[in-house]
């Protein structure tokens, strides 16, 4: 009977994380529509700067701006955008490797800033140099953070502490599927022009100083893109992640029950034998 009572707890137990992976699933499916109406609604104007960018970067003179002008790489900086929380599957494991890869193959000595809790969690107690962190993203990064975060790491590179700033997130394609990638950031490289019109534009006051106005936004834009994607990429990896926790609760359920069945019908079936056997017995004695 232990037994018996040991398979209807944990038939209870599975029960209740069933439900409770059931409710992650639903909430993470909320927050995945949102985050993707609005990384959707950003890309238009990312791939318009984008094109203005690359327009202007074909100048000659463009190459003096700090922000465009190559140098000699003596230090570079990782920007790690990881989740806030766990529970999404092996989507905060990947960016974590592909930094860890990026750190350990580089030559000359690397930094990190990490965006998100997850990354932070694990990076601190890491031999790694940590620029800046910060700690929570939040479920629906806003602009406000992408460029706070944009002209920190703008700040570090124009000040000459780090040469060349990349960014590790996880490009967002659909529920099913994300790319973790590692992208430069500075110095900006000129977008490509491919797909794009053929126009010629006359630019006030000038190319140079719309230009240079210009690339900060670009900038900024470019980290809130990153952020949107990721926290897309995320959300729609715990989805997933749930929604198979769930299915596996579902199969566990039933193959307990059978189980509980088997082990039953067998208590019973001793329960009989011990009534036959105690009738037989009396049988005999009278």
């Amino acid at each position: 009977m232990s037994a018996i009572r040991e398979i209807k707890r944990r038939i209870k137990l599975i029960k209740n994380i069933q439900h409770v992976t059931g409710a992650m699933k639903m909430v993470a499916s909320a927050k995945l529509r949102r985050a993707q109406s609005r990384l959707y609604a950003a890309r238009p104007y990312a791939q318009k700067i984008a094109e203005l960018v690359g327009r202007l970067a074909l100048a000659p003179e463009a190459q003096s701006l700090p922000l465009l002008a190559s140098r000699e790489v003596k230090k570079k900086a990782y920007v790690l955008i990881a989740g806030d929380r766990g529970l999404a599957g092996a989507y905060n494991s990947h960016l974590i490797h592909l930094a860890e890869q990026c750190l350990r193959r580089e030559e000359q000595p690397v930094a990190l800033v990490v965006a998100g809790r997850k990354g932070w969690q694990y990076f601190r107690r890491r031999p790694v140099e940590i620029l800046k962190s910060y700690a929570e993203i939040g479920d629906e990064p806003d602009l406000s953070l992408a460029r706070e975060l944009a002209r920190q790491l703008m700040a570090i590179f124009l000040e000459g502490q780090v040469d060349e700033v990349n960014l590790v997130y996880a490009r967002f394609h659909s529920a099913l599927r994300y790319d973790p990638l590692v992208e430069r950031l500075l110095p900006i490289q000129a977008p490509s022009l491919e797909g794009s019109d053929s126009l010629d534009y006359l630019y006030e006051p000038g190319p140079m100083a719309v230009l240079e106005t210009i690339l900060p936004r670009y900038c900024e834009i470019r980290v809130y893109q990153a952020l949107l994607e990721a926290k897309a990429s995320e959300h729609g990896a715990r989805m997933i992640a749930m929604e198979s926790a769930t299915k596996n609760s579902s199969e566990m359920i039933e193959q307990l029950t059978l189980s509980y069945n088997k082990a039953r019908q067998n208590a019973i079936t001793t329960e009989l034998l011990e009534v036959a056997t105690g009738a037989e017995a009396l049988k005999d004695q009278g």
